[in-house]
């Protein structure tokens, strides 16, 4: 392995180690309440796998991406330990949490299409992760409405994130279509 390949390496296992670190208490909102740091897990695995994106900043970013919106991670402290590229690509990825939900709602929305396209491209993959845990194990205490009513926002959020990465935003449509249908027939079973 290159002297490049091992720092890329060790850029993204510190990533890891920092968020299940930040991320050790937290649980999913799905049923089964799993461990909260699979969601950065999946959202780096499917910008490396779905995505094509080798990029070791990129896929850091992508498994930091909720340390600050999340956790008492600042800016400073990413940058600190992972430099100014992966902090910012987590800043523009990070909602402002003491704004109102529906706000901050409607700011992803106008955000998206001015974002750079590594953001957008981590973005996807974290719509993707919580469509396919909406269609598969949607959190409990929200009811049938609140749910369709996320993959719906989450399509708006994505038409701002599109004509960046092919695979990834195929992927999303099929997951949001799949939650949609699952959630539909579930509601009809009930």
């Amino acid at each position: 392995m290159d002297n490049q390949s091992n720092k890329d390496l060790s850029v993204i296992l510190s990533a890891l180690s920092f968020a299940a670190d930040k991320h050790r208490n937290q649980r999913r909102k799905d049923q089964e309440a799993s461990p909260y740091i699979n969601h950065p897990i999946e959202v780096a695995r499917l910008l490396h796998e779905v995505g094509g994106i080798a990029d070791s900043a990129t896929i850091a970013a992508g498994i930091l991406h909720d340390t600050v919106e999340d956790t008492d991670t600042t800016r400073e402290c990413l940058e600190d330990l992972f430099g100014d590229e992966i902090a910012s690509l987590v800043m523009e990825c990070t909602d402002d949490k003491s704004l109102p939900q529906a706000e901050r709602k409607q700011k992803q929305i106008e955000h998206a299409p001015h974002i750079s396209a590594r953001a957008k491209c981590i973005k996807l993959a974290d719509k993707i992760s919580n469509a396919r845990d909406m269609g598969n194990s949607p959190p409990s205490s929200w009811s049938h409405e609140r749910r369709i009513e996320y993959i719906q926002w989450s399509k708006q959020v994505v038409a701002g994130l599109r004509g960046t990465n092919d695979a990834l935003e195929r992927l999303y449509d099929h997951a949001a279509q799949e939650a949609l249908l699952k959630l539909t027939a579930n509601s009809e079973l009930n």
